[in-house]
């Protein structure tokens, strides 16, 4: 029997273990002849764009109920390291230490927040990074909700005005108020770049800017966090904001684990694969998500987000499989790429092309915000094995929609 070993279960990994099985009953091979095991440190797939959000009650799936009806094993365990040299994994489990071998490997550890080392910031600061942070943020302020007032309690400082950082900013006015935070309450979005969404591009800034005035939220540009207290932030301008909430959103790097493959890797950490999804020079070795760097239309690689993970996984599920049984192996190709930005109760920004050129704003975006939020990104949660493949064939969907007119 051959082993096919998944590593980690966000939108790229959860994505390859289910087009894999997809390819195994294709070809039809059974799971005797074919075992598929993925590995993730929980038990869940967690919606992870949607940690920034208010409720949290959906963004964490059950893995038996996704799995399981496709006969696909899956474990917890914490991965240790990587050796493709010998085709060997090391990791933690509640046993203890072990080592599993594989035949074919598909790396989808994803991306994790940056942190720098700065003072008081692993002791104070919080980050939606994960979905176990996020529970923490959660309940970090109905506890500030239920609590008497005391300075910076109806404060927040968000750091980092990149996409997670103005959607977590744009929310949190909602969020204070459904956690009973009341009063005079302060939302501060601080970068050391002297725009807002400075990677996003000129296009979306006007649009953005106009949003978060009307939401209330304060900036601060062109400084950084020094310090990080109990009791508020010291900033490089001098400037000391009193908070007991600080959220970390500076930034994202590819999985560390990354770093046991020998070879080329971008500058967030990222392997460099072909549109086939394999990593260079390492035979056996695919590659998916954000730990993972594929130029998809000729010119553009990807970027670190869902829009891209998922058809990586659909089609590294695909071809691991492919690769295993001898059959030829389908490449990767998008030609479109659209960002769509939540901008809390204001609405959302919907943006068309590698340039960004605005699409549709406010009421009309957010619909296809939720759209893709509540529905696109979702697998099928009926346990339907016949619908789990329908959804993970090797293709790629079309644009997300849009509403109303377009805004020129």
């Amino acid at each position: 029997m051959a082993r096919i070993v998944v590593l980690g279960a966000g939108f790229a990994g959860l994505w390859a273990a289910i087009g894999a099985a997809r390819k195994r009953d294709e070809i039809g091979a059974s799971d005797r002849d074919i075992e598929i095991h993925l590995i993730d440190r929980n038990p869940y797939h967690n919606i992870r764009v949607r940690n920034y959000e208010t409720d949290l009650s959906e963004v964490a799936l059950p893995l038996a109920q996704l799995l399981d009806p496709i006969g696909v094993t899956h474990g917890l365990g914490e991965i240790e390291a990587i050796d493709p040299a010998h085709r060997k994994i090391s990791l933690v489990t509640s046993g203890g230490e072990e080592t599993l071998g594989y035949d074919r490997l598909v790396l989808a550890l994803g991306s994790e927040v940056m942190r720098p080392d700065i003072p008081g910031l692993a002791d104070h600061g919080f980050d939606v990074d994960t979905y176990a942070a996020a529970l923490r943020l959660e309940d970090h302020l109905v506890a500030l909700g239920r609590s008497a007032p005391s300075p910076g309690r109806s404060t927040v400082v968000v750091v980092g005005a990149g996409f997670t950082g103005i959607e977590v900013a744009a929310e949190m006015p909602d969020r204070l108020a459904r956690a009973g935070i009341t009063g005079s309450r302060r939302i501060i979005l601080v970068d050391p770049n002297p725009t807002v969404g400075a990677s996003i591009g000129a296009h979306a800034r006007p649009v953005i800017e106009s949003a978060l005035s009307w939401l209330d939220v304060e900036t601060r540009l062109g400084v950084r966090i020094a310090s990080v207290e109990a009791a508020g932030v010291h900033l490089s301008s001098g400037e000391f904001i009193p908070t007991q909430t600080v959220i970390w959103c500076g930034g994202m790097r590819a999985s560390r684990l990354a770093e046991n493959f020998p070879g080329a890797r971008d500058r967030l950490g990222r392997l460099l694969v072909d549109p086939f999804m394999r990593v260079a020079n390492l035979p056996g070795v695919f590659a998916a998500g954000d730990v993972a760097s594929s130029v998809i239309d000729g010119l553009h690689p990807t970027v670190m987000s869902c829009q891209f993970a998922r058809p990586m996984g659909r089609f590294a599920g695909h071809n691991v499989v492919a690769d295993l049984a001898g059959e030829p192996m389908l490449p990767l190709r998008i030609d479109w790429y659209v960002t769509v930005l939540d901008l809390g109760d204001w609405g959302a920004l919907y943006t068309e092309g590698w340039d960004r050129e605005v699409r549709t704003i406010g009421a009309a975006a957010k619909a296809t915000k939720e759209t893709i939020n509540r529905k696109r990104i979702y697998p099928p949660l009926n346990g339907s094995k016949d619908d789990l493949f329908a959804a993970a064939a090797p293709t790629v969907q079309a644009p997300p929609p849009t509403y109303g007119a377009p805004r020129r």
